[in-house]
């Protein structure tokens, strides 16, 4: 159920808002519980018991870092988790390549089921391991609720497409937003809701369009300024999808008294890929640098400890938006210049008119995106030696 649909618009919208709003407060959670597990079980009916058993552990999780071994329970929580993403996400990716690699040698393919992807799990995953990682380091109490919990992980605004809300950041509206609901914020979160899906179907879906029939045509009827054209198509969808999408999970949120972090900040004004990426997807650069990169040193080491870093946070950034090669070159690609701004671009950059700045980082991210875009990587070469 995607929020520009008509199920959601005409029927689900209308009468979640309508119980939410006339029920006492003290029930909210509940309605906003009720309405979260139906979106979900509407999309994935069978993947949300895998979802309600792992909040379990985590709710069991937790409880028991004051006793005696709470690392473990962390590691378990932790493993539990990012075993779950890497199974259901990356298996089929896996099998794929290794049947490659046999059949290179003359082997016949391994066999193994297909496994399906549960909807919204490479977001819920990151917020499931904030709330862990919060708790473990003192940063917040655990909630006490499991109710509060399982809202925290799968409220419906933000559960399918982002932003990633980390626990600390909406630990207090979870359990008292009486102050929040009001008003104002139903007004503003309903033009942030409003904002949000003209920006998804009047510009994501008919530059999507555009860029599909690019991306999908023979190479060899595509001439070099219809290859760049469909490149630039897809730039701008992605972002208009992307922040729309963002826009509608703030202001849905916010109609409920829920604050959710920024997540866009207009990033094709920035003058390098290191501004980029504090523009763009904030929530995820922000979680891959204090709950991945932090942990790996940060600035504390060794430059070629950092380079390394870097480009390992970024390439698993890649993996974690999909499972396929083309994903991981993306993310491999702006390591690199995240790498090579760190050695010597960024002193470069400051004696370029920041006009040139803009248009070079743009150029950069545009050749990235076709990469993210494309099928196979042959298919992402064919379109920028077009």
């Amino acid at each position: 159920m995607v929020f520009s649909s008509n199920l959601f618009l005409l029927v689900f919208l209308p009468l979640f808002f309508v119980g939410y709003y006339l029920l006492p407060y003290k029930w909210k959670n509940g309605w906003a519980l009720l309405g979260s597990l139906a979106f979900y079980t509407w999309g994935a009916p069978l993947f949300v018991f895998v979802l309600l058993g792992s909040v379990v552990f985590d709710f069991i999780a937790v409880r028991q870092f004051k006793g005696d071994n709470p690392k473990i329970w962390l590691w378990l929580a932790i493993l539990l988790n990012v075993g779950l993403l890497g199974y259901f996400k990356y298996v089929n990716f896996f099998v794929d390549n290794v049947n490659t690699l046999l059949g290179a040698f003359g082997f016949s393919d391994a066999y193994w089921p297909k496994v399906l992807l549960p909807i919204g799990i490479s977001f819920f995953t990151f917020q499931k391991i904030s709330y862990v990682l919060d708790v473990y380091r003192g940063v917040k109490a655990p909630l006490k609720y499991f109710g509060d919990h399982l809202l925290f992980v799968i409220l419906f605004p933000q559960l399918i497409a982002g932003p990633i809300v980390r626990y600390n950041e909406i630990a207090e509206e979870l359990t008292d937003r009486r102050d929040n609901l009001n008003a104002d914020n139903r007004l503003l979160g309903l033009f942030r809701f409003a904002l949000g899906l003209g920006k998804k179907v009047l510009i994501a879906n008919v530059l999507g369009a555009e860029a599909d029939a690019v991306f999908g045509a023979d190479i060899s009827a595509l001439s070099t300024s219809k290859a760049w054209l469909g490149a630039i198509f897809y730039t701008f969808q992605i972002y208009f999808d992307f922040s729309g999408y963002s826009d509608m999970a703030i202001g849905l949120g916010r109609m409920m008294g829920f604050t959710f972090p920024e997540n866009f900040n207009n990033p094709y004004i920035s003058k390098s890929i290191t501004e980029f990426w504090r523009r763009w997807h904030i929530t995820l650069s922000t979680w891959m640098r204090d709950y991945l990169y932090i942990p790996l040193g940060g600035n504390r080491v060794s430059n070629i400890r950092l380079y390394a870093n870097l480009w390992t946070v970024f390439i698993i950034s890649g993996l974690w938006h999909g499972a396929a090669w083309t994903f991981v070159i993306w993310g491999a690609y702006h390591g690199m210049f995240l790498v090579l701004e760190r050695m010597f671009l960024l002193k470069l950059y400051n004696r370029i008119p920041n006009l040139i700045r803009v248009m070079f980082t743009f150029l950069v991210v545009v050749v990235g995106w076709v990469f993210f875009r494309a099928e196979t990587l042959n298919g992402a070469v064919n379109i920028l030696e077009s």
